[in-house]
């Protein structure tokens, strides 16, 4: 049986282009937005999966009651996405590739996951992430290999995800994948349009 791939969810960016409510809350199909990743992770059942929190952590907890999830606090949200990634990784010490799952991505399915995990695991040699593409723009989530890619994840700062340290690299597979890949929700706007879809 193959290693377990961890799934690191980060639910803990501020949202500001959301508005004045808390973005992970907002409201798709009577669920909110990170409901629907966290039941995604979830369901896929390929290995642990951690929630990284920060703004609003409380109700986004709540939000999450009843699912098998490690939840994460970052007291340093604020300083970047980077600084949640890490927390995420920390926290599934245990699995040597991680899919990073972003929390205003409902549109993402099991059989997404599914896919980055069968091509991360049928590739010699593994390369260093597997990435979704639709119609030639790279989107998320993101499976990263933790064994080649561990220094460079130490060095991120700031809000920077692991999308800088791809676009240099050789090692990097890219999927053709349907559009939820590309389809996160970051205004009021946003998630309007996603409910008539």
């Amino acid at each position: 049986m193959p290693d377990p791939i961890g799934i690191v969810l980060l639910a803990a960016g501020r949202g500001t282009r959301f508005g004045e409510a808390a973005k992970m809350l907002g409201l798709l199909d009577g669920k909110p937005l990170v409901r629907h990743a966290a039941e995604c992770a979830v369901a896929a059942n390929l290995g642990p999966v951690a929630v990284v929190l920060g703004a609003h952590g409380a109700a986004v907890r709540q939000a999450l009651a009843g699912l098998d999830l490690r939840m994460v606090d970052n007291p340093a949200y604020a300083e970047g996405m980077s600084t949640s990634l890490r927390c995420g990784l920390d926290a599934l010490p245990e699995p040597t590739a991680i899919i990073v799952m972003l929390g205003d991505m409902p549109r993402i399915r099991p059989a997404h996951l599914a896919t980055l995990a069968a091509s991360f695991v049928a590739a010699d040699p593994a390369p260093a992430a597997i990435v979704p593409v639709h119609r030639g723009a790279r989107g998320n989530p993101v499976l990263l290999n933790r064994a080649l890619l561990a220094r460079d994840l130490t060095s991120l700062g700031g809000d920077q995800g692991a999308g800088r340290l791809l676009a240099a690299r050789t090692d990097v597979v890219e999927l053709e994948m349907d559009a939820a890949v590309t389809l996160d929700i970051d205004t009021q706007a946003a998630l309007i349009d996603a409910a008539r879809a």
